[in-house]
């Protein structure tokens, strides 16, 4: 029977620790509804599809939720020209054939090269999914972004989702999963995703925080900051975020939290009453939140009408 694990969202790591890959964790605080999503796809054992706003932590629950749980993560980042078998496994055939023309012509192989040979299994690759189902323990996998593929992308992967079972076609081998993987996919909405494909998955949109969670949220990450400083940072953020927001006939990126990290981040390293006196000011250390020159030009738009 596959043992029940529920995702709380209480269990942070430590300031400066890391993972096993060694990258720094930091803390992820969730609001309720996002954590019952979680919960739910744990327990019906269906793939959570997550979307927001661009760096509003869609990518870091899942090593979030593989830190608590205590569970490994395989992630899997996806580009345009991503392949939903990559995924599953390579299969390296031009090594195999390189290796089966140095057989036939009598050249000097090792002794121990020559079962590997005779073996396709030997030139197969395991991707993040493939890697997860072969695991005894259940497994954290991570396909993020996955509307930058191709649109077919996710419909070759209905029965890999679904019954969690592939094969593999050099081989021939049929790879059950042995324990459930727990599922996370982030979508930027840049694509619509198939019907089919959104019927096998769960989904929730990952809210923008509230002015109570992104002080915490700062607060978590900059535990020693003054807290005078942290609610002038905030307050300033969402003032930034209001003025590149009144043009509503305009499109554009609006600043995210991911953002407001990096942003705090750099006026720690300024005396606080320097940045508390810059900003009351122009926006300072603008770079850092407005990334195109469009987002520079909607922010004086909208301050200007203050």
């Amino acid at each position: 029977m596959t043992k029940q694990f529920e995702y709380t969202g209480k269990v942070q790591p430590q300031l400066g620790e890391r993972d096993a890959s060694g990258q720094l964790m930091y803390p992820y605080l969730p609001y309720e509804e996002l954590i019952e999503a979680v919960n739910l796809a744990i327990y019906l054992e269906r793939p959570l599809l997550l979307k927001g706003e661009p760096g509003c932590g869609k990518t870091r629950l899942a090593r979030a939720v593989a830190y608590e749980l205590g569970l490994p993560l395989e992630a899997w980042y996806i580009k345009s020209t991503t392949r939903a078998k990559d995924g599953l496994y390579t299969f390296d055939a031009v090594s195999r054939l390189r290796d089966a023309q140095l057989a036939a012509t009598g050249r000097v192989i090792k002794d121990e090269d020559i079962p590997r040979i005779s073996d396709p299994a030997s030139y197969v690759q395991w991707g993040a999914l493939g890697r997860a189902f072969q695991n005894t323990q259940r497994t954290v996998v991570l396909i993020d972004e996955i509307d930058k593929a191709d649109i077919d992308f996710p419909n070759d992967l209905l029965l890999e989702l679904d019954e969690q079972r592939f094969i593999v076609d050099e081989t021939g081998e049929s790879i059950q999963a042995k324990a459930p993987p727990i599922v996370f996919i982030t979508s930027n909405d840049e694509k619509d995703l198939p019907d089919a494909f959104l019927r096998r998955c769960l989904f929730h949109y990952v809210e923008f925080p509230s002015i109570p969670k992104l002080v915490e949220i700062v607060n978590s990450h900059f535990p020693a900051a003054p807290q005078v400083l942290i609610d002038k940072a905030v307050a300033r953020f969402l003032q930034l975020r209001d003025d590149m927001g009144k043009d509503k006939g305009e499109a554009g990126k609006k600043v995210s939290t991911s953002e407001l990290i990096d942003w705090f981040r750099v006026l720690r390293k300024y005396p606080e009453d320097e940045v508390l006196r810059k900003l009351d000011g122009k926006l300072p250390y603008a770079g850092v939140l407005l990334k195109t020159w469009e987002d520079h030009v909607r922010y004086l738009r909208g301050s200007r009408g203050r």
